[in-house]
């Protein structure tokens, strides 16, 4: 039986849900245990700063954590680069401060107000001056994908046919239809999240974590033993079954 390993689906700046999660995961794999965050840890939610500063310090500690890249993730970093940049991959007339995306939940979260009417020069002198490069730092530093045995966790999902080593990163924190229409199997059994649903979703080649944490709705941690997966409840493992 291999080692388990647990997966937390997009967690979107909600700092006391992932807590609650954490403390399912140390309760069932002890302080030691091996988990892979899934990304999207800003926006939308309240606490961005306080999450990324939990994650920082967890991987500082040495624990055995595993920070994915989501596109949130990366929206935000872009805008904070020296000269702010907006993902190419938004629908036109989007952007990372546009209310339905999050940013401006997450700069709050630092202090800074976006006020109507400001320019985004402005704001991004103002968030320049309150995220810590640290922060930065870890954002751009984020791993597209990672690969454990016969699992593959990556935060959107991947290209069907295409090798690991030729995947888009792109396309591993956006693709959405391509991948989740395809039933085929892939090498891997490939662990997401990016796409939010209203339980955990186990597809045969795909599993679905992304249950909404973003819009208030529940964030979910998962533990594998080789392909078998089990959701961490507050009353401990209930398995999950393909479908």
């Amino acid at each position: 039986m291999s080692d388990p390993i647990y997966a937390i689906g997009d967690i979107h700046g909600q700092l006391p849900k992932l807590q609650e999660v954490l403390a399912r995961i140390e309760k069932d794999g002890g302080a030691d245990a091996k988990v892979v965050f899934l990304g999207d840890y800003t926006d939308r939610g309240a606490y961005s700063r306080e999450v990324l500063d939990l994650l920082q310090s967890g991987q500082a500690e040495g624990r055995n954590w595993i920070c994915l890249r989501g596109n949130h993730d990366q929206m935000c970093a872009m805008f904070l680069e020296e000269y702010p940049r907006n993902d190419a991959r938004l629908l036109l007339g989007y952007h990372w401060l546009h209310p339905r995306i999050g940013g401006i939940e997450t700069l709050k979260s630092y202090g800074v107000d976006v006020d109507e009417g400001a320019r985004v020069y402005q704001v991004h002198a103002r968030a320049k001056a309150a995220v810590p490069q640290a922060h930065i730092d870890f954002l751009q530093t984020l791993k597209p994908y990672h690969q454990d045995g016969e699992l593959l966790f990556v935060h959107a999902g991947i290209k069907p046919g295409v090798t690991l080593a030729q995947q888009d990163p792109d396309d591993m924190i956006w693709i959405r239809e391509a991948f989740l229409d395809d039933p085929r199997p892939h090498p891997w059994l490939v662990v997401h999240g990016h796409t939010h649903v209203c339980t955990p979703e186990h597809h045969g080649n795909r599993i679905n974590l992304d249950t909404g944490a973003g819009y208030d709705h529940d964030l979910t941690a998962a533990v594998f033993e080789g392909r078998n997966c089990w959701i961490l409840g507050p009353n401990g493992r209930s398995p999950l079954a393909a479908t």
